[in-house]
């Protein structure tokens, strides 16, 4: 005789956590199963699973995708994004226009000024390294715990600057990195966010 399980997994959280992150019915009732029920941990195995497809997927060409444009009512802000796929079948999808739209927004509420932490010129991480340094000093931060801070701020400033660093407008548990994976594992395609441009009057 089989034992009940101690815990039950409801149809509601399971919709909940596929709504959260992308991930298909039988993927968040195995997670939940690992996670004995417990929800937080479900959402964490999800996310783990869900960079690791990314990074399998990093290296196949994207020679497919979708150029997007968002202006805000009023017509005083507009965004504009590239976003690369494997495949025009993909491309195609709600799910994959859905992403891109996202994206546009993203743009358009946070202004970032590069994709990624890569993409910052070197002098300008050490001037902020420097602003940094020198605010501590002032506020007398110990020697040996300067350069700790300084990292944790330059840290803070990349997420501020950098579009796949930011937290997303919609859900700030999660970062646009974190959205473009979810939507990696979910699509099953390498996805790409290529270039980008934010107009304002």
């Amino acid at each position: 005789m089989k034992l009940k399980n101690k815990y039950m997994i409801s149809a509601e959280l399971i919709k909940k956590i596929r709504e959260q992150t992308g991930a298909g019915m039988a993927n968040v009732k195995t997670a939940l199963d690992e996670a004995g029920g417990d929800e937080n941990k479900a959402v964490e195995i999800l996310r783990k699973a869900g960079q690791k497809i990314a990074a399998k997927k990093a290296d196949r060409a994207t020679n497919e995708g979708l150029v997007e444009s968002y202006v805000h009512l009023g017509g005083k802000v507009g965004a504009l994004v590239s976003v690369a796929c494997e495949t025009d079948f993909v491309a195609r999808t709600d799910d994959f226009k859905n992403f891109v739209h996202e994206v546009a927004l993203q743009i358009a509420a946070t202004s970032p000024l590069y994709l990624s932490p890569e993409q910052v010129p070197v002098e300008v991480v050490a001037k902020e390294q420097e602003i940094y340094r020198e605010q501590l000093k002032a506020e007398g931060k110990p020697a040996a715990m300067l350069e700790k801070i300084v990292e944790g701020k330059v840290q803070k400033y990349y997420a501020e600057v950098c579009l796949l660093k930011q937290p997303y407008i919609k859900d700030d548990k999660i970062t646009i990195e974190k959205l473009l994976e979810q939507t990696i594992a979910k699509l099953g395609e390498n996805i790409q966010i290529k270039d980008f441009a934010r107009l304002s009057l």
